[in-house]
Parts: C-alpha cells; sequence; structure tokens
C-alpha cells in the first residue's frame, strides 16, 4: 500500500499548492477543508521559538550553571520533551517546517536563501478560517529580502533576515504590522514587549494564536546589559574537544578537517576569540529569553487564562559546543539536531513528567491545531503530540528524517542525511568521498564509536540505508535542490592550528595490499 499512500499525498500537495498559487495564499476559503475534532474545545495558544537554542542549555535539562527559572516552571507544571529533533539544524528551513508541517525536501526552503515558494500554506491561516486572533512577533528569516506581513497572521512584528540584537543605527526600524517603527533598544525584551502588549489589548471574544520567534540566542551572542558577565568565571572545563576522534575510529575526515574552520573549534567564526568566551556570551544571552517567558506566563496569570492555555517552547535547531571538535550546527549529530522543547497546559495535563518519544518541529502545527480542534491536514508529514502526556502508550514514529544540503558559503560541512531512531543513528552523505556513520545512541550517546563498518552491525545499517531512501524518497526527496550562492564563502583555515595539513582518511578505507588482482 505503501506507493498509493505516497501517491495520494503527492496529489495532494500538488493540488494544494496550486489552489494556493492561482486564488492567493491569503484567502482562508481556498485552504483544502480539514475536519474538527469532536470533544476538543479550541485553546488559546502561546508559541515561543529561540534560535540556536540546544536542548541542554536549561538548568531543568542539566546544565551546570545556567539559570533558566522560567522554562524549568514550564517542565515543572507541564512536560520537558526530551527527544526533540528539526528536519535541518539550519534556521530557515527549520522554521518552514514548523509553520507548515512538512519535511524539508517538500517545503522546498532548503537554506537561509531559500525564499518560501509560492503557494505555500502555513498552519496559522487554519487557526485564522477557525476564528482565531493570530500575532506574530519576531524573526521569520526565510528570505532576508523583506519583512513584510506573511499569511496567516492578523498582527505582525517583524524584521528582516537575522534582525540586531540592538539597533545597528538611528534610522533602523521593524515591521509593524506594515509600518516602519524604530527599534528601540535590546531585541529580545523590545520582542516581549509588542507581545505582551498584544495580549493586553486583545478582547477576549475570540482564541488566540501568538507566535514570539526571538533572535536570540544566535551569534553574535549579544547578553543583555543585565546579564554580561554573570558567568565569566564559571568552570568550563566540561566543553567537549573532540579529541576522542581519530581516522582509527572511522570518525569522517571532513569532521577531523572542519575542527580548523569557521565551524571548529580551533577557528571558530574565523576569530582568535576561542570557545570558552563565545560560550559564556552564550549562555549569558540565553538569560533574556528565560526573561522573556517569565513576562509573557506573568501575563496569562494576569489575564487568569494560564491554566487554560497551551505553552509551547522550543529552539529551531541546536548547537555544537565542541562536540567532534565542532561549533554551530547543520551536522546530524545530536548536538546539533536536538531541541529544547517544553509544553504546558495545567487544566490539560499534569505537570513533571518528561516525555521521550521523538518529536520532530513538523509536529508543532498539527499539535496547535489539536488545541484549536481542528485535524491535522492529509499532506502534512507531522502529527499531533497534545495528547502524549495522558497517553504515554499511543502509537509514535520510528523514524525521524534529516536533511542538509550543502551550502557554498559554508563549503566545510557537506550534503548529509540521517535517520534517527529511538536507538541507532544513520548517517550518509552525498557527493563526498568519505565514510558513513552508523551509532548506537543506548551505548554511545556522544556518537564517538562508528558502528559502520562493524560486521555485527551491518544488518542494522542496510535496514536504515533502505528507511531513510524510501521516506526521503517520498514525494521528490530523491531530487536534490540547489540554490544559487549569495555572499561570501566562509573557507579558510588557520595555519597556527595546523590549517596547512588534510586528515587522514578513515581506517576502512586505507587496504595493505592490492584488490583487484585480475586488472588488465
Amino acid at each position: 500500500m505503501r506507493p498509493i499512500v505516497s501517491n495520494l499525498r503527492s496529489f495532494l500537495l500538488i493540488l494544494v499548492s496550486a489552489a494556493a498559487v492561482q486564488h492567493g495564499a491569503n484567502a482562508a476559503d481556498q485552504l483544502p477543508p480539514i475536519p474538527e475534532r469532536d470533544g476538543v474545545q479550541p485553546r488559546n495558544v502561546v508559541f515561543i521559538l529561540t534560535d540556536d537554542h540546544r536542548f541542554d542549555a536549561m538548568g531543568c535539562a542539566g546544565h551546570p550553571f545556567l539559570e533558566t527559572p522560567n522554562l524549568d516552571s514550564i517542565a515543572a507544571n507541564g512536560t520537558h520533551i526530551k527527544n526533540a529533533f528539526v528536519t535541518t539544524s539550519l534556521c530557515s528551513p527549520s522554521r518552514a517546517s514548523i509553520l507548515t508541517g512538512l519535511y524539508t525536501h517538500k517545503h522546498r526552503v532548503i537554506d537561509n536563501n531559500r525564499l518560501v515558494p509560492d503557494g505555500t500554506l502555513f498552519f496559522p491561516q487554519y487557526l485564522q478560517r477557525a476564528g482565531y486572533d493570530t500575532a506574530f512577533v519576531g524573526k521569520w528569516h526565510m528570505g532576508g529580502h523583506h519583512d513584510d506581513p506573511r499569511p496567516g497572521f492578523d498582527h505582525w512584528v517583524s524584521f528582516r533576515g537575522q534582525g540586531n540584537y540592538l539597533p545597528p543605527g538611528p534610522k533602523y526600524t521593524l515591521n509593524v504590522n506594515g509600518d516602519r517603527v524604530k527599534q528601540k533598544g535590546y531585541i529580545t525584551d523590545e520582542l516581549t514587549d509588542y507581545a505582551v502588549d498584544w495580549l493586553k489589548q486583545r478582547s477576549d471574544d475570540k482564541p488566540f494564536f501568538l507566535y514570539l520567534s526571538h533572535k536570540a540566542v544566535h551569534s553574535n551572542f549579544t547578553p543583555a546589559e543585565r546579564h554580561q558577565g554573570r558567568y565569566a568565571e564559571e568552570d568550563l572545563s566540561f566543553l567537549p574537544t573532540g579529541k576522542e576522534l581519530s581516522a582509527e575510529k572511522n570518525t569522517p575526515r571532513w569532521v577531523r578537517d572542519q575542527k580548523n574552520s569557521w565551524h571548529g573549534i580551533d577557528f571558530s567564526y574565523h576569530s582568535d576569540k576561542g570557545l570558552d568566551y563565545l560560550y559564556r556570551r552564550y549562555c549569558e544571552s540565553v538569560l533574556a529569553v528565560d526573561d522573556s517567558v517569565g513576562r509573557v506566563l506573568q501575563q496569562l496569570k494576569d489575564m487568569g487564562i494560564h491554566d487554560d492555555t497551551l505553552v509551547i517552547y522550543m529552539g529551531d535547531n541546536g548547537f555544537m559546543w565542541g562536540e567532534h571538535g565542532l561549533i554551530d550546527k547543520r551536522v546530524s549529530y545530536e548536538a546539533s539536531i536536538r531541541v529544547p522543547m517544553l509544553m504546558q497546559c495545567p487544566n490539560l495535563f499534569e505537570g513533571g513528567k518528561p516525555i521521550e518519544n521523538v518529536i520532530g518541529n513538523i509536529d508543532v502545527g498539527p499539535t496547535i491545531l489539536h488545541a484549536a480542534g481542528l485535524q491535522t491536514p492529509e499532506y502534512m508529514d507531522g502529527q499531533s503530540f497534545l495528547d502524549l502526556p495522558n497517553d504515554r502508550d499511543a502509537e509514535w514514529r520510528k523514524y525521524f528524517l534529516y536533511v542538509y544540503y550543502w551550502e557554498k558559503n559554508f563549503p566545510q560541512t557537506p550534503t548529509q542525511f540521517a535517520l534517527r531512531g529511538d536507538r541507532f543513528k544513520y548517517i550518509t552523505y552525498y557527493g563526498l568521498w568519505d565514510t558513513d556513520e552508523l551509532y548506537d545512541l543506548q551505548t554511545d550517546p556522544d556518537e564517538l564509536n562508528n558502528l559502520i563498518h562493524d560486521p555485527n552491525y551491518k544488518s542494522v545499517a542496510k535496514e536504515m540505508e533502505n528507511q531513510l531512501y524510501s521516506m526521503l524518497g517520498d514525494e521528490g526527496g530523491m531530487d536534490i535542490p540547489m540554490n544559487q550562492p549569495r555572499g561570501g564563502s566562509n573557507n579558510k583555515r588557520w595555519a597556527e592550528q595546523g590549517g596547512e595539513d588534510a586528515a587522514d582518511f578513515p581506517k576502512a578505507f586505507v587496504v595493505e595490499q592490492p584488490l583487484n588482482r585480475n586488472a588488465n
């Protein structure tokens, strides 16, 4: 039955896109019909998204010193979703998957330069049709050429591209419902002001959806003035350095080479600041985000709706801080693709019990639609996890698909596809003379022992390879999308750190004797 289902989903997706292009994506009456859920009273929803916030950078996730009392309160009053992942660990592709419920190879926003294709449907459009007030406040980023209001939102506050922590000049502006309004100060606080003000001024005759999308904690990491230097004396000896990697362990050659690069710990962002400096600034930048969460939660309390409102917090991608000798994201390793996710609605489920299921950013839209009393549209890849806190034995996915497409701007990271299961992860590369990877996440959570060449795991690797290409081949994923490069290429190495020498090939690739004895 798989080919029939796949073809039907492809057909539905084509119909949806064509209808939206022809009639205009803003027209709610052109959305495909989706059934209502029986017995679900539409709830108010707040979704808070941060940038580059890795999965364990919270007090409730066991961080040794980072103080996040407001985020921790969501875990205590609701649930910590411990295994949350993104389809692509990069700003724009991840945000597109959140808004569309689709894997990256389907929505085609493959990097930070790709515009959202005409006719793309965003789940808030369904909320509008259902009678919701909707507001977007913060970073959009899918294409940086404008910050105009996008489909699905009645209220709009945004900026072009990455935005700025502090206004870069006296004339720098935000887009507030189509008007140019000057950015006054620190962007995390200012976006929170806009979000809280919208909650205060709206009438309560309709349910609402608030999407608060922070720039923080993206580089260049800039903490609020009140938080600068908070962690200047903290011990950072726990940060990994990638010293365990080697050709003997069949660590990919490109990974070991990348240590001396824009995204490596020896030449981070082509500076000599060093890992410790950047990490302290990163942690201090998280503090204003936690303050923001606290202000939003307090406003819900002031309105008397805190316990009835669904609140979801997550990061748009993870971040490497020394794992495999790398910083930043993009790669398929856990610290890159795994994100913080917290959810609360005290009158819907009790707090303090974490969820272990593999949840994806493609599941956010279906979950929020569920809270609004709506079924998930047929063409979406995601599924609702709203019932999981009360139904721990519910059937759930076995595998989650990850993709990253090579960018000339950052040429050190190759195109890669990964399949993440409950126990194993399989990673393969496209157009690269190097080794693939297989990890047992139960016995090797740091992904240091590559099992891809171990004959005892040959069947596991083959099964996961087949499953990966089956999922990737669904609706055009086998056609590698490409973009014309924009901007410069961060392709330099630092001589002082051995930049003139390349890494050795993985051990499994090197043979002592010729293999072909019959060459003519």
